[in-house]
């Protein structure tokens, strides 16, 4: 099989439309939205209420930290589980269901009475988040015209980076205000929030014609899904490298006082934000370029905050930039759903485990730096580097692409 595979299509949905949403794409897409506010709620709200965990149940902050670690773990078992197991069910009924059972993983979590089982509902409710974010934006992009594909997708990403803006510090206070269970009860609360919106506000969606788990794991033998994914991986781990130590590094370096750090995240997820936006628009005019701009802004901007960090105007400038390198991610799902062909609902959940082993190699890579002794802003310099580690996996994957394109056409 060729590196570029044969079955790429540039637009995977022009043929096969969705059905007219009931009351119109934008309330389809704003419900799909929500569910990307309700899981980054869920994802990133734990780091906010971890003392208080770890005070109710009896352990140490590092050991109530694993819950977090659970609910990454169940993203990257989920995404290509669920997708694989449900590739026949009907997409709407199937986004509903992933949201019930996000909510009871949440539930169980809120009323987990000690250290197994909370980290056994953190597990559970991280299963259907890549299935989801996968599925709603196939979904998403099959609503809207081809030409507006990675914008729908991003619209659904919106709900994600939102999150760190309204979602997270929301819940975070109601955790401080009544116990770190309301917590997850709010965010359950999403999920079902959610699960309705999506039932009354998206149609009757089939799978695809033919789909089945033998046909979404045809994804595995896609060299250029692997390329992708690896972008996502590499790349994107830049972005973690510096933001798992942003905390420390405002405190220590910028002189920051802590109780400003909440501050300085909100403006790093409006970077988030714009950036969500901005990157949909520009992969619908040119994606490759997308992908390849976006990898340099990051290594540029991620490898700036090693000066920029120094003063309170410029980390502030600097971190708003960061949380713009977001904009590879609509660019990235909708690469996917070009080069998986008939296995798009594997390779766009997938899209999602990718991302959270970004987070696991960016952090880890970052701590290593600190742990040298080369200082708070050596996440700074592995960010950068991780960026353009992403860039080269990426101009290998085109590169092969193009060749074996031409020579496709010359044997012709």
């Amino acid at each position: 099989m060729s590196v570029s595979d044969a079955a790429i299509t540039a637009e995977p949905y022009a043929a096969d439309r969705a059905p007219s949403a009931p009351y119109g794409a934008r309330f389809a897409l704003t419900a799909l939205s929500v569910g990307g506010l309700a899981l980054g709620t869920g994802e990133f709200a734990a780091m906010g209420v971890l003392p208080d965990v770890a005070t109710d149940i009896g352990v140490s902050i590092p050991a109530a930290g694993h819950m977090i670690s659970a609910y990454a773990l169940g993203v990257v078992v989920g995404a290509p589980l669920l997708a694989v197991l449900f590739a026949k069910a009907p997409r709407r009924a199937l986004l509903v269901w992933l949201m019930l059972f996000f909510a009871l993983g949440n539930l169980a979590s809120a009323f987990a009475p000690g250290y197994l089982s909370l980290n056994a509902g953190r597990f559970v409710a991280g299963l259907p988040h890549g299935a989801y974010f996968g599925v709603a934006a196939l979904v998403a992009a099959s609503l809207v015209a081809p030409n507006k594909r990675a914008q729908a997708v991003s619209n659904v990403m919106l709900g994600l980076s939102a999150a760190n803006v309204v979602g997270v510090p929301a819940a975070t206070w109601l955790g401080q205000a009544l116990g770190w269970r309301a917590t997850f009860m709010a965010v359950a609360a999403l999920g079902l929030l959610t699960a309705a919106l999506v039932r009354a506000f998206l149609p009757a969606i089939a799978a695809a014609e033919g789909a089945s788990a033998r046909r979404e794991l045809g994804a595995f033998a896609k060299p250029q899904v692997w390329f992708t994914l690896g972008v996502a991986a590499v790349g994107f781990g830049g972005m973690f490298a510096v933001y798992s130590y942003i905390s420390p590094t405002l405190t220590e370096v910028t002189g920051l006082p802590a109780r400003l750090v909440p501050v300085m995240l909100a403006v790093l997820g409006l970077g988030m934000i714009a950036g969500n936006i901005v990157g949909g628009m520009l992969a619908d005019r040119a994606l490759k370029a997308t992908i390849l701009g976006t990898l340099v802004w990051s290594a540029v901007v991620i490898g700036g905050f090693v000066y920029g960090s120094a003063t309170l105007w410029t980390a502030t400038i600097n971190l708003f930039l960061i949380g713009a390198c977001i904009a590879i991610g609509p660019a990235l799902q909708t690469r996917l759903m070009d080069v998986a062909a008939d296995a798009q609902t594997l390779a766009a959940a997938l899209n999602h485990s990718a991302f959270n082993l970004a987070n696991a190699i960016g952090a880890w890579l970052g701590g290593v730096a600190i742990a040298a002794g080369l200082g708070w802003t050596a996440p700074g310099w592995v960010g950068a580097g991780l960026a353009l580690g992403g860039l080269a996996l990426a101009g290998t994957s085109f590169w092969y692409e193009k060749r074996d394109s031409r020579q496709a056409a010359s044997a012709r």
